[in-house]
Parts: C-alpha cells; structure tokens; sequence
C-alpha cells in the first residue's frame, strides 16, 4: 500500500546563454526545435509527442524508461504566453500509472547583453514519495544543459 503523501517545493533556476531572446525563446516554442534538446534519453525513450503552442494549448509526451516496460506521461498546459519574454505552463507527470507530480513552471528570457538569461521557477507538489525536488532540479538543469547545446550547434 502507498503511503499518500505530498511534498510542496519551488526552485528556480538562472542560465545564461549566447542567443537572443527571440532565438532562445523559439527553441521552446517550435516542436521541431525542442523535439532536438527537450527530454532525458537516458531516463526516456519517446514514443510519441505532440505540442500545440498557444496559450490553452497542450504538449504531451509518451513513452518508456529505457531497458523497461514502464510507461512515462509528461502532460502541460500553456497558461500565458509573451513572445521572446515569457511562458507559463503547468504540467503533470506520471510513471508506471502513478502521478508522481503537479507542477506549475515560469520561464523569463531576459536580455542579457548580445544573449539571454533564461529564468526557469518550478513550483512543485510531489506526490507519495514517487518524486522529489532534488530530482526534478537535476533533471530541470540537464535539460538547460541540453538546450545550452542546442543553442550552440545552431548558431
């Protein structure tokens, strides 16, 4: 029997990149640009995505852990939207069937300079033990890392 439990947590996140607002904020909102960066191939093996960027809008992702037959969801919804400034989703995620979170996520581009600092905030509440913050802020930074890449291989 699962022990029915919910932990409340935020971080926030700070990144620097050498991109433009508008060229940083793009590589969120074009599925085909964030189906290159966005995810965890170690952790996910995606079996389906869909993303219709607009504010009510939904992105979805499907799939299995690697090596296993444990499905994995990743369901946001697109709450507000400023072009080259600022998105806002929640989201919920699932393993094996089981929500192991509810998350509402803010991302501020700010013009740094020729570049842009990306704020990421997470506000989260983690479900029966099933995730954490400390995970979710790891995962969080390597996918940052993964767009820094990204950012990069398409200057």
């Amino acid at each position: 029997m699962i022990t029915r439990t919910v932990a409340h947590d935020t971080f926030v996140l700070e990144r620097t990149y050498a991109a433009s607002p508008a060229r940083t904020f793009a590589a969120w909102a074009d599925q085909g640009a964030k189906d290159q960066w966005f995810g965890d191939p170690d952790l996910e093996a995606t079996q389906s995505r869909e993303m219709d960027f607009r504010v009510g809008g939904r992105e979805s992702m499907r799939g299995t852990i690697p090596g296993t037959t444990s499905p994995f969801t990743y369901d946001a919804v697109y709450q507000d939207i400023v072009r080259d400034e600022r998105i806002v989703y929640s989201y919920d995620m699932t393993m094996n069937d089981q929500r192991i979170s509810v998350s509402v996520a803010t991302i501020e581009f700010v013009p740094d300079g020729a570049g842009t600092r990306l704020i990421l905030t997470e506000q989260g509440a983690y479900l029966d033990g099933l995730d954490t913050v400390a995970q979710r802020e790891e995962g969080t930074r390597a996918i940052l890392e993964q767009l820094a890449a990204y950012l990069v291989g398409t200057a």
